[in-house]
């Protein structure tokens, strides 16, 4: 008959083979996870998962004289993988320490000893010294069960010395979480010399995968999120290092023109230009959102060079109520840029621009609408210019803002861009 202890011993060994299973699978395919730590815990998880499959199998033949035999492998299995629990912490510590696993003392020292367990191990099939199983399935202890488990026992005791040895090479979370475990483990194993807790060691060695792989996932997931920062930050000054040279060579050719033709007009645009170069470049050193009003300003300055060039052809309209707001650098003005860019390509006409804001109770709009030729993706497929600037923008507002820009044909020919952001921004 199935006792308390027994159905509770089925429920924990299904749950930890639930928990390995989902541990491989996460471990796998999170892209978070750096190498090493993708490596290492695909590995423990896998190995836990055969280990409590092993004692799972034990609970289920226990209780059928005729599965002896089965029991034998079953147990043996169980005994293999109990240096699991040492091995693995012990990779562990070694890692986070920045130590290289081959040229430690720790790792040479416990593979040693646990390869005299495992000798150990192997020769407890030839004698009942050490355990033996019955004919009739009853698991029993020997006169040397004690020496059997004491290799054991050894390493998890250098494991704790090496421990506090590298106290100061490891984070102190880690070393805390493995400090925890040990002190269990320690006492699970010495405990083990006297009884078979093989549940005990496998739920520890459980809590402790699952812990490290928590604590380790949420650092990878911080270093991840810093990366993306980061990597957003330098295409924003990539973007701003690979302006147009067209549109740097025709301004100063054009204020070296008007130096003769209209002299103060010449000074306005150096000025403007000045302007435009100055936000450009202040803005690779912006990792935070700038005021609105400092956008404004840059795509201000980045269109009245445009209309000195342009003063028959483009036409600009701001309707701008509202600017208590931030948005991130390098917003506004390449957009403004594209409408004008792809608004005037392959076209004489004139362009009117108009840039928009408003304010609502969920969000703050800006809209930069033109009624030019229009942007079409497809026609536009041989110039990457515009993709990768607006993939950029799109990207940055995203996550600096949790913000959106959208693109969409205007009404009447031309296109209309449309930035939305919260109103907590």
């Amino acid at each position: 008959m199935i006792g308390l202890l027994d159905l509770i011993g089925f429920a924990l060994g299904g749950a930890i083979m639930i928990t390995m299973a989902i541990g491989i699978v996460l471990s796998a395919f999170i892209p978070a996870l750096d190498r090493w730590s993708k490596r290492y815990f695909i590995a423990l998880f896998s190995l836990m998962f055969i280990c409590v499959v092993s004692c799972f199998l034990a609970l289920v033949f226990w209780y059928d004289p005729s599965m002896a035999q089965v029991s034998r492998i079953v147990y043996f299995t169980q005994g293999m993988f109990l240096a699991t629990p040492i091995f693995m912490p012990m990779l562990f510590i070694l890692h986070y320490s920045g130590e290289k696993i081959k040229n430690s003392p720790l790792f040479w020292l416990v593979t040693s000893i646990l390869g005299v367990y495992f000798v150990v191990h192997i020769v407890t099939q030839f004698t009942d010294v050490f355990y033996y199983v019955t004919p009739d399935n009853q698991f029993i202890r020997g006169p040397l069960w004690a020496f059997w488990v004491f290799p054991l026992a050894v390493c998890m005791v250098l494991n704790t010395t090496g421990l506090f040895y590298r106290v100061k090479k490891i984070p102190k979370k880690y070393f805390a979480a493995l400090l925890i475990y040990l002190f269990y483990m320690t006492t699970v194993i010495l405990f083990h010399m006297f009884y078979s807790v093989e549940i005990p060691v496998v739920l520890g060695m459980s809590l402790f995968a699952i812990v490290s792989f928590a604590l380790i996932l949420a650092d990878n997931m911080d270093n991840h999120l810093k990366n993306e920062h980061q990597i957003a930050h330098q295409r924003a000054e990539i973007m701003v290092l690979q302006m147009r040279p067209h549109f740097i060579f025709n301004t100063m050719m054009g204020i070296y023109y008007l130096c003769d033709q209209d002299a103060k007009k010449a000074k306005q645009v150096t000025l403007d230009f000045t302007s435009y170069l100055r936000k450009n470049f202040t803005a690779i050193a912006s990792e935070e959102p700038v005021p609105f009003s400092d956008e404004l300003e840059h795509t201000r300055a980045y269109l009245a060079v445009e209309q000195a060039q342009f003063e028959d052809t483009l036409f600009i309209d701001f309707d701008t109520p509202y600017c208590a707001f931030r948005i991130p650098p390098l917003t506004l003005q390449p957009i403004v840029e594209n409408a004008v860019k792809h608004g005037m390509k392959s076209s004489n006409d004139p362009i009117h621009i108009t840039i928009v804001t408003r304010h609502t109770n969920n969000a703050v709009e800006i809209i930069v609408e033109d009624d030019g030729v229009g942007f079409d993706p497809a026609r536009n497929s041989d110039d990457n210019d515009p993709h990768i600037a607006l993939n950029n923008i799109k990207e940055r507002l995203e996550m600096m803002c949790k913000g959106k820009l959208t693109i969409s044909p205007r009404e009447g020919g031309g296109t209309s861009m449309r930035i939305t952001l919260p109103n907590e921004n």
